[in-house]
């Protein structure tokens, strides 16, 4: 059983996302990806994808093209096609774009943004200016249609969603959606769900923090509502749980190599969720990421055993201010 940097190791020596051996490559491409069908329509997307907050904006902000660049290679390459991003991830939005023009692959990318001009103290949202940032998002992403766009954070639905109904009844947005990453605001989130013809819902979710099973998932079962899942490494506290310790050995009989795919292979093994998108700004670690959509789901038992292995780690060092 090898760990992730082992992993990363291994794929590193024969180029890994980016000039793979081709019996490597073509070894890889024959397995089967996962994918889940969004209940509204029935169209079929890859389980893993790719978030463009945290790192990913930070190396927007930075100018580092090039880095990004090899990521989004290696996502499409790879069989993942959604992106998701934000205005309010900092350059993500117009850096992905563009790159995905360079590469000539924004036709393969199933493109995920947001909507939020509300304010922070609870104030309501401006339709103009809720409609200018939909153009900008347009313009950045450099496309005519976009897939799917959700109110970020629960703001203003009402107005917001509103907006976005409009744009979907015009055809220029294909899915629209609401997010939360805050456990505190589920009820709000139900009481959304319920009241709106909603096609996603955005969510945090990872093994160490499941409380999303107890309200949210059943009830976007029963609605028919697809589930993106954010933060599936726990806003980065399970890296620092799992430091200097191997993944179990009996993780490989569900095709789990490293620690990473571990924790993606648990959020997708839940039946409601249809895209887990994990931030990255490090193609090798793309790579790693999407190999957790190929082999097969963890059943319920190995479940039950992921779940007890990670409830037994020592608990993450206190979070400082403004960590992910």
């Amino acid at each position: 059983m090898v760990n992730r940097r082992e992993w990363l190791r291994i794929s590193a020596a024969t180029g890994a996302a980016l000039a793979l051996d081709p019996r490597v490559l073509s070894a890889f491409q024959r397995q089967d990806i996962m994918t889940r069908a969004i209940p509204s329509t029935g169209e079929h997307i890859p389980v893993i994808g790719l978030g463009g907050a945290n790192t990913f904006s930070a190396a927007a902000r930075s100018g580092d093209i090039e880095r990004l660049t090899e990521v989004l290679r290696t996502m499409v390459d790879n069989g993942a096609t959604v992106l998701d991003t934000a205005p309010g991830y900092g350059a993500s939005e117009e850096v992905s774009g563009q790159i995905a023009q360079d590469l000539g692959v924004d036709d393969r990318i199933f493109w995920a943004t947001k909507l939020n001009v509300a304010g922070r103290g609870g104030g309501g949202a401006d339709p103009a200016a809720a409609r200018a940032q939909l153009e900008r998002s347009f313009e950045r992403l450099q496309t005519p249609v976009i897939d799917l766009i959700q109110v970020h954070n629960l703001g203003d639905p009402p107005v917001q969603l509103g907006l976005l109904q409009e744009y979907k009844a015009q055809g220029r947005v294909r899915y629209i959606g609401i997010t939360t990453t805050n456990g505190g605001r589920y009820p709000d989130l139900s009481e959304v769900m319920r009241d709106y013809p909603l096609d996603f819902i955005g969510i945090d979710y990872a093994i160490d923090n499941r409380a999303a099973e107890d309200m949210i998932f059943p009830l976007a079962q029963e609605l028919g509502i697809a589930v993106m899942v954010y933060l599936p490494f726990g806003r980065n506290r399970l890296w620092s749980r799992v430091e200097g310790k191997d993944v179990p050995e009996w993780a490989a009989d569900f095709g789990a190599t490293t620690w990473a795919q571990f924790f993606l292979k648990f959020a997708i093994a839940h039946p409601a969720v249809t895209v887990v998108t994990p931030g990255t700004s490090n193609a090798e670690h793309m790579l790693d990421n999407v190999t957790a959509q190929t082999g097969r789901i963890p059943n319920e038992d190995e479940i039950a055993r992921m779940v007890d292995a990670v409830d037994q780690l020592p608990p993450p060092p206190p979070r400082r201010r403004g960590g992910f």
